[in-house]
């Protein structure tokens, strides 16, 4: 693949941090106002998922004084 045939291509814009920077306003200007609370939504769920996820896993080892910290 050459130079000119990897820049060609649309992806290679959103590599960098500017790239990623402007794909996240750009995608923020694509989507309803609904669409970006489902995602919050989706995130809070997930982010509190793995919290207790993380806290279950310490509770053993709580209790274990061997176990490392």
């Amino acid at each position: 693949m050459t130079k000119e045939e990897l820049y060609a291509h649309p992806g290679w814009r959103w590599c960098s941090s500017e790239g990623a920077e402007l794909q996240t306003l750009l995608i923020g200007l694509q989507t309803s106002f609904r669409e970006k609370l489902e995602w919050l939504e989706e995130a809070e769920t997930l982010t509190l998922q793995l919290r207790a996820s993380r806290e279950t896993k310490r509770k053993p080892e709580a209790g274990n004084p061997d176990a490392p910290s």
